[in-house]
């Protein structure tokens, strides 16, 4: 168990379709994949313990699989990452001194790899928007932890990226694995068939009960820019705070229930049990209404706070019933609050199925697209955590279009980096 979570099976992995069948298959990009067989090769970009665990993923998924190049800004996180990958799958692994590069640059490295064929992104969101469009340019095929971005203008970069994804004939698979669990695919299904009425609200949860995930206390002789980017998520830039890192992951399966993301937002949110600044600038809870077309409304909630009750999951409410989804369950309730409906069939993360589906659309010529959906599902939060931060009323049009923040910094660079106020409601201007 993990988190709560069934590990993959072998049986999971055949049906999450890691082996085709015999035959060959030719990519739009015209290289030539061999039943399952032909080697796929990978580069990382950040190696910290998420995108870590995606590379043992990726490697495990599918035959033919192979680590051949790192790149991260500290020496210190390649080398534990590449411990661990060698530790786990040591055929798998390709590495040498030669394909690790190091620096905020690192990354156009790998991308001149003309033998790499999958670029894994996972370094803090705050970097993705332009890696995304360079991996594409250079004719990668992607998979992209979430969220996307951490801004507007990061959104709109990776809207353009996924139009130059079609193009280019290139696949992008994102990780929101739960969009790859059989219980939330099952709910879901029936759903979409219509089988529980019109979906007429919801409630969206990531209440965490926990204050220090990926906390670091800052060394003597690290630089402003070292602390934050090794503390990343309780810096804004880097995480879009936890409403965008965390929280994703619930309004995600929301848009996904309903078909279309928020038409406007009203939240609330604050930093009340985390007010040093060892903890960065990030709120420690928020709450949002968002409203969806049709006038359906969801609540969302999400906290960062030690000691607090624990929620993360995701309620959609139909004319019918309702169905509830976690990681590790799923079911269904009547208007009456009666158990109509269990998910009883064995459940996995859907980590390793998102990079075998990844795979096997490569060897088949069948690209996956996930980058408009996650740019939608990333604005969502960003939505909530743009109300939260000033107090407003949003509406999604205004700031799909109209925003224009863009929280990069000025420089890229391991020395001074003042760290942006904490943002107050009714203070804080929109941009």
């Amino acid at each position: 168990m993990k988190n709560g979570t069934k590990q993959i099976s072998r049986r999971d992995l055949l049906k999450a379709g890691a082996v085709v069948s015999a035959g060959a298959f030719v990519s739009r990009s015209g290289r030539v994949f061999a039943a399952g067989s032909d080697k796929m090769r990978v580069a990382i970009i950040g190696c910290g313990d998420r995108g870590t665990q995606d590379a043992i993923d990726c490697l495990r998924s599918a035959r033919g699989v192979e680590m051949i190049a790192m790149a991260d800004i500290f020496q210190d996180r390649i080398d534990s990452s590449l411990a661990r990958m060698k530790k786990a799958l040591p055929d798998k692994v390709k590495v040498t001194p030669e394909t690790c590069f190091l620096g905020f640059n690192a990354y156009k490295k790998v991308m001149a790899m003309k033998e790499v064929d999958i670029v894994l992104l996972t370094t803090p969101p705050g970097f993705r928007p332009p890696m995304v469009k360079a991996a594409l340019e250079a004719g990668k095929h992607i998979f992209m932890e979430k969220p996307g971005a951490v801004d507007p203008v990061g959104i709109r970069s990776l809207m353009a990226s996924a139009k130059l994804a079609d193009r280019k004939g290139l696949s992008i698979v994102v990780g929101t694995q739960q969009r790859w669990q059989p219980q939330y695919l099952e709910l879901m299904k029936r759903i979409h068939d219509g089988k529980l009425g019109d979906v007429v609200g919801g409630q969206a949860y990531w209440n965490w009960g926990s204050s220090k995930w990926h906390f670091q206390e800052r060394q003597p002789g690290w630089s402003d820019m070292e602390w934050q980017i090794r503390c990343w998520p309780y810096f804004v830039w880097l995480s879009g705070d936890h409403i965008v890192e965390q929280h994703l992951h619930n309004m995600d399966i929301l848009n996904w229930a309903i078909g279309s993301p928020p038409v406007q937002c009203l939240g609330m949110g604050g930093r009340q049990c985390r007010t040093g600044p060892e903890f960065g600038n990030i709120y420690d809870h928020f709450t949002c209404e968002y409203e969806y077309a049709g006038g359906i409304r969801v609540m969302s909630m999400c906290s960062q706070i030690e000691g607090s009750t624990p929620r993360v999951g995701e309620r959609v409410v139909c004319t019918k019933g309702a169905t509830y989804t976690t990681r590790g369950e799923g079911y269904i309730d009547d208007v009456k609050g009666n158990r109509i409906f269990k998910y009883e069939d064995e459940i996995h993360s859907g980590e390793v199925a998102q990079c075998a589906n990844l795979i096997r659309s490569i060897r088949e010529g069948k690209p996956i697209n996930e980058c408009k959906r996650l740019a939608e599902s990333t604005m969502t939060v960003i939505l909530g955590r743009l109300s939260a931060y000033t107090g407003r009323a949003l509406k999604w049009d205004w700031a799909m279009k109209a925003s224009k923040l863009d929280l990069s910094p000025e420089k890229y660079e391991l020395g001074d980096l003042p760290v942006r106020p904490v943002s107050m409601p009714g203070k804080t201007k929109l941009m």
